[in-house]
């Protein structure tokens, strides 16, 4: 039932700034958990930041103070405000949707690729 449509991923230079768009369908955006994940080559996919349905975050340690994750209800959108970005930062971002519900169903994005390179 839930689409997520992620934007905003690109090529940025080390040091640089991105921010990522998840617009999502529905009606019940402001009762669900959010978050991003992201999947660097080789790697397995971790979770980058989260945002729960009542606003509280979390972060990965290996981006604290350089990400922030935030959502306007409003718009049905959860952002990822990148800082100061790392060649290890280097991914195909997620987006993705936890709906605590009965059943509980996830929902994930496209995906979008996050270059950092000089």
């Amino acid at each position: 039932q839930v689409q997520l449509v992620e934007s905003g991923g690109g090529l940025v230079q080390p040091g640089g700034s991105l921010r990522l768009s998840c617009a999502a369908s529905g009606s019940g955006f402001s009762l669900y958990n959010m978050g991003w994940y992201r999947q660097a080559p080789g790697k397995q996919r971790e979770l980058a930041a989260g945002i729960s349905s009542g606003g509280s975050t979390n972060y990965a340690d290996s981006v604290k103070g350089r990400f922030t994750i935030s959502r306007d209800n409003a718009k049905n959108t959860v952002y990822l405000q990148m800082n100061n970005l790392k060649p290890e930062d280097t991914a195909v971002y997620y987006c993705r949707v936890q709906i605590v519900a009965l059943p509980p169903r996830d929902y994930w994005g496209q995906g979008t690729q996050v270059t950092v390179s000089s």
